[in-house]
């Protein structure tokens, strides 16, 4: 793979993700009754950031929640050598029956993620309403999901790939185009 750009540096990144919490906030009139919920494994630390922004700007803190989609998914890999799927273990210690859920990821795709993580949050409650915040939407959907909060909208060829670097996980914060 040949890196082609930097297409969001950290201080592009930090922008993005406030101006992501203020439409959550304004969205929604407000924090009450929200719970972010990451997708692991990208989306966790972005839905961290965004429990931050948001107790800056409200003065209160929203749950959160990790969400591993592994077994939800209908393109599953098995990656052990026993041939069983790696899990990641989901942790939402709080009841989300009733509650605005706002799931959380780094980049929207085919929309197959977003699919298989509503149906792990219906298993696990049944939320008033489920929203989606990706940091990047880079179009070319096989399925009708839509994001209510992007970060950046990058359209992409079939040929180019996004990769997304985060510091509490690769000790870098930007997002690149790659090409295959």
């Amino acid at each position: 793979m040949k890196k082609k750009a930097v297409v969001l540096d950290h201080s592009a990144m930090n922008r993005a993700l406030t101006r992501m919490a203020h439409e959550i906030l304004e969205k929604n009139k407000g924090a009450e009754d929200l719970v972010l919920v990451g997708i692991k494994t990208r989306g966790v630390p972005l839905a961290n950031r965004l429990q931050e922004k948001i107790r800056q700007i409200e003065n209160t803190t929203v749950p959160i929640g990790e969400l591993d989609i592994t077994l939800y998914r209908d393109d599953l890999e098995k990656a052990t050598e026993n041939d069983e799927p790696e899990l990641k273990a989901t942790s939402i210690n709080i009841e989300i029956t009733g509650k605005l859920v706002v799931l959380v990821d780094d980049v929207l795709f085919t929309g197959r993620t977003v699919r298989a993580a509503m149906d792990a949050v219906i298993d696990i409650g049944r939320p008033s309403q489920i929203q989606l915040g990706v940091l990047i939407d880079r179009g070319h959907r096989e399925l009708p999901i839509r994001a209510d909060y992007v970060g950046k909208n990058i359209p992409t060829s079939d040929k180019e790939i996004i990769v997304v670097a985060l510091d509490e996980i690769d000790e870098d914060d930007q997002v690149s185009i790659y090409e295959k």
